[in-house]
């Protein structure tokens, strides 16, 4: 891939073309959430319908901004994201999904709370890249991707491909003070 910035073109999640099924997301201790994810051929009709699930499965989501496959079980480098709306946004792609997805640059390093939905009950601060360059694929088309962006959808970003890896938001925080309950709001 080119140095060059290649970023989501005319993508968008309905260019999928396939319904989406929202999937159960599993939690910890799930071991698929603990081992690294298989690369995916992007536009094989697998990996389609994984995407689509995806953003079904994230936008039924309360308060979800990101969901990697193996959330939904799937052992596969492939990833959706969409912060728009939310109130830590300042760059926002939109919905967009990533095979295959990794850094090439990362900078700004600040502290932040995490969340997840395999984590249900937990939040934690994680130090992370708050400017980010990565390159993936674009599942169906298999275009390739080299997406700038920074601030909170960077950290959102850097979470799913952690998942990707087989890691949690856990495996990052800097020790046991920096994990806390999660609040919840009536």
């Amino acid at each position: 891939m080119t140095a060059e910035y290649v970023g989501l073109g005319d993508w968008t999640a309905e260019a999928l073309a396939v319904p989406g099924e929202v999937r159960p997301v599993v939690s910890a201790p799930d071991p698929v959430l603990g081992r690294p994810g298989s690369e995916v051929d992007p536009t094989s009709d697998e990996a389609v319908r994984l995407a689509a699930d995806l953003v079904a499965t994230m936008r039924v989501s309360p308060g979800c901004v990101g969901l990697a496959a193996p959330q939904v079980g799937v052992s596969a480098q492939m990833f959706a994201v969409d912060i728009t709306g939310h109130p830590k946004a300042v760059t926002v792609h939109g919905t967009f999904v990533l095979c295959n997805a990794r850094v090439v640059e990362a900078s700004r390093w600040k502290a932040g709370r995490e969340g997840c939905m395999s984590v249900p009950d937990l939040t934690g601060d994680v130090k992370r890249a708050s400017r980010l360059v990565v390159e993936g694929v674009l599942p169906g088309t298999g275009a390739p991707v080299r997406l700038v962006t920074d601030g909170f959808e960077a950290r959102a970003v850097q979470h799913e491909i952690d998942h990707c890896a087989g890691l949690l938001f856990l495996d990052r925080v800097a020790g046991a003070h920096a994990i806390y309950q999660r609040k919840v709001y009536l």
